[in-house]
C-alpha cells in the first residue's frame, strides 16, 4: 500500500502528456521514427495518456470490419513500441463518451471561419470531394476536446498538427475569458530528430499509407522493406554522393535522416560512414538498419494479437481510467455553460 501511495504521489508531480493515432491504417516508419520512439521515454517522464482515435476514422468512410481490426492491430502495436499499459494510460477514444460530449460543446465556441482555415479540411476535402461532411469539418473540436478533457501540459504533434493545437489554445482562451480558469493552456510538442519522415518515392511528400510503394509499414516483411528502400528515389546527381542536403538532394537527405534515427547517429556519423561509397551501398544499408530496428516489433505485435483477452483487458482498464479523469473535466464544463447536473 506504501508502494502504491508513493506511486501516486510521483504521478501526481509530472507533467501531464496526450497524444493518439487513428486506428485508419497500420502504422509506418514515419509514426515510428517520429512521434512513436520517443513515447516510451515520455512514460518515464510524464503522465502520460494514449488513445486510438477511432472516432476520428469516420469522417472517411471505413470497412467497419477491417477497422475493428485494425484497431486491435494498432493497441498491439502500441504495446510493442514500448507504451506499457501498467504505465500510462492506454484506451480506445470511442469507449470514453466524454469525448464526443465535450466535441458538441466546443463546436459552440469555435468560429465558423478558423475552421474553414483549417489546411487538412481544404487537403482532405480535395481528396474526398464525393463526401465533405460535417464531421470532416469539424473534426478539430474534438480534437480539442481529445486534448483538453485530460488537462495535458504537452501534446506531441507533427508540423501538420500544430495548426489544430493553435485552434484549441483559441478555445481555450475563449472558454476560459467567458466562464473564468475551466482549462490548462496546452503546448504543443515538436520533435526534432526523425519528426517528419518522407515518402521513398515522393520525397517531396510526407511518408503516407495512401502512397504504399514509398512508406514502409511496421509490420512488413523484411523482403519488402528491403526492396523499398532498394528503389527509393535519391535524386539525379552525377556525384553519387550520401550528403545532406534538403533543398537539392531531398531524397537522400530523407534516406540520411531514417538511418540516423534509426541507428542513433548524427547526420554527420552518417556521411562519414559513406563516404566514398554510392547509393548502391547506402540504400541497402539503411533499408537493413530500418528491417532491424522494427523486427522485434513486428514479432511482439504478432505475438500479442493471439492474446485476445490480454488486449481486451487493457483497453477496458484504459477507457476506466481514462473516464474518470474526464468525467470530472466534463462536468465542470456542464456546470459552467449551465446545464442541470445528472
Amino acid at each position: 500500500m506504501e508502494e502504491q501511495a508513493i506511486q501516486k504521489e510521483e504521478q501526481a508531480a509530472k507533467k501531464v502528456m496526450l497524444s493518439g493515432i487513428q486506428p485508419s491504417g497500420a502504422l509506418h516508419l514515419g509514426n515510428y521514427l517520429g512521434p512513436l520512439q520517443h513515447w516510451p521515454q515520455m512514460i518515464e517522464d510524464f503522465d502520460c495518456y494514449f488513445f486510438l482515435a477511432d472516432l476520428h476514422t469516420i469522417t472517411v468512410r471505413q470497412d467497419p470490419a477491417a477497422l475493428r481490426k485494425q484497431t486491435m492491430t494498432l493497441l498491439a502495436s502500441y504495446i510493442a513500441c514500448g507504451l506499457d499499459p501498467e504505465k500510462c494510460t492506454l484506451f480506445i477514444q470511442s469507449h470514453v463518451h466524454q469525448h464526443a460530449e465535450l466535441g458538441w460543446v466546443l463546436n459552440c465556441y469555435a468560429m465558423f471561419g478558423e475552421l474553414s482555415r483549417m489546411t487538412q479540411f481544404k487537403d482532405k476535402s480535395a481528396k474526398n470531394a464525393d463526401n465533405i461532411n460535417g464531421g470532416l469539418f469539424t473534426y478539430p473540436c474534438l480534437m480539442a476536446a481529445d486534448i483538453l478533457l485530460y488537462q495535458p501540459d504537452f501534446v506531441p504533434v507533427g508540423e501538420d498538427q500544430r495548426q489544430h493545437v493553435e485552434l484549441c489554445r483559441n478555445i481555450v482562451q475563449r472558454f476560459n475569458g467567458i466562464y473564468g480558469d475551466v482549462f490548462k493552456m496546452p503546448e504543443p510538442y515538436i520533435q526534432k530528430v526523425g519528426a517528419r519522415i518522407m515518402s521513398l518515392n515522393a520525397p517531396e511528400s510526407k511518408m503516407s499509407k495512401s502512397q504504399p510503394e514509398g512508406c514502409v509499414f511496421l509490420l512488413d516483411r523484411p523482403e519488402d522493406i528491403a526492396r523499398k528502400f532498394k528503389r527509393a528515389v535519391t535524386d539525379s546527381d552525377t556525384e553519387n554522393c550520401v550528403r545532406y542536403d534538403q533543398a537539392k538532394k531531398p531524397g537522400v537527405a530523407n534516406l540520411i535522416q531514417i538511418y540516423a534515427a534509426a541507428t542513433g547517429r548524427t547526420f554527420e556519423d552518417v556521411e562519414r560512414e559513406f563516404a566514398g561509397c554510392g547509393y548502391g551501398k547506402f540504400k541497402p544499408a539503411v533499408g537493413e538498419a530500418v528491417i532491424e530496428t522494427l523486427r522485434p516489433i513486428r514479432e511482439e505485435t504478432e505475438r500479442l494479437l493471439k492474446d485476445k483477452a490480454y488486449l481486451e483487458g487493457v483497453y477496458r482498464a484504459g477507457a476506466e481510467k481514462a473516464s474518470y479523469v474526464a468525467e470530472k473535466t466534463l462536468r465542470k464544463v456542464y456546470k459552467k455553460v449551465g446545464f442541470l447536473q445528472r
